[in-house]
């Protein structure tokens, strides 16, 4: 087993074989040239993820800057927004549904080290899935830690760190990240959440 299908099926695996740095080598070219286009090159921007990214639907957008490890890990529904600074290690897939809105510099990190020290030390990672639902808002300076799930209908407050599954129909914030309430049709018109 290759390290690149070690590392698609979840097992522990090294990132410095040649196979996985020319992956990452590629995904790192094709985000420097979209970052450094013009701001207003939207249709050249949209090629570049298109080449970049695992599955896309129709209508979305990135603000640069934008980085990722591999790109073709990476899903993004219909409707999908990111501000700028989003940074994906997507050694795992990530997968975002429909109408997610992403607020500046927020990462969703697939790729972690095991705690033993010898086994680190030796460069071995390992990277779990991320999956994001559909009609989430995720708020400024979120971290999404490796094999979350975030339901449908969520937001999730600034400067969250979440650990743990987030389930639908929530407003969840904090470090970890905890839910705070449910989301009714009573509190689903408030401005803030």
């Amino acid at each position: 087993m290759t390290e690149k299908e070690k590392m698609l099926a979840g097992e522990l695996y090294v990132s410095t074989g040649e196979e996985l740095m020319n992956d990452r080598i590629n995904a790192k070219k094709l985000c420097h040239i979209y970052n450094s286009l013009e701001p207003d090159n939207y249709e050249e921007r949209k090629n570049i993820l298109l080449k970049l990214l695992g599955k896309t639907k129709g209508a979305f957008l990135i603000e640069p800057n934008f980085w990722c490890d591999y790109g073709y890990n990476i899903e993004i529904g219909e409707n999908f927004y990111s501000n700028h600074n989003l940074v994906i290690l997507d050694p795992a897939k990530v997968t975002f549904g429909d109408n997610v809105f992403i607020a500046p510099n927020c990462g969703f990190y697939t790729a972690g080290h095991p705690v033993d020290v010898q086994k680190r030390n030796n460069s071995l990672e390992y990277a779990y899935p991320i999956t994001v639902g559909n009609n989430v808002w995720i708020g400024g300076n979120v971290v999404v830690l490796p094999g979350v799930t975030i339901g449908d209908n969520v937001v999730i407050g600034a400067g969250s760190v979440v650990t743990k599954n987030i389930p639908s129909n929530v407003v969840a914030v904090g470090n970890p990240c905890r839910v705070l309430r449910e989301i009714t049709d009573e509190t689903s018109h408030s401005q803030r959440g």
